[in-house]
């Protein structure tokens, strides 16, 4: 019987292979959900599905897109934003 913390089923079983041959049992930590655009609620492409202290392993580029609200909006609702705001601009 594994100790008390690994028995609950938030942590998510993955057998390995040792190196002497033996397969076991590990216990990890599930994955997140994907991150969603603020707006429409699509997956973002882009961004790792990956826990915090992963993703701050990773470097900044490997984090999120490279472009304006990056990792937080999806491309058409950036598009569409920024269409939005160029048109209240040159009503001005």
């Amino acid at each position: 019987m594994v100790r008390p913390a690994l028995r609950s089923r938030s942590l998510r079983r993955v057998k390995t292979r040792t190196p002497g041959g033996r397969t076991i049992v590990r216990y990890e930590k599930r994955k997140p959900n994907a991150a969603r655009c603020a707006i429409c609620g699509r997956v973002l492409n882009g961004v790792p599905r990956l826990r915090p202290v992963d993703l701050r392993k990773l470097p900044k580029t490997a984090r999120r897109p490279e472009r304006p609200y990056g990792g937080y909006l999806c491309p058409q609702c950036l598009a569409r934003l920024l269409k939005d705001a160029a048109r209240s601009m040159s009503g001005v």
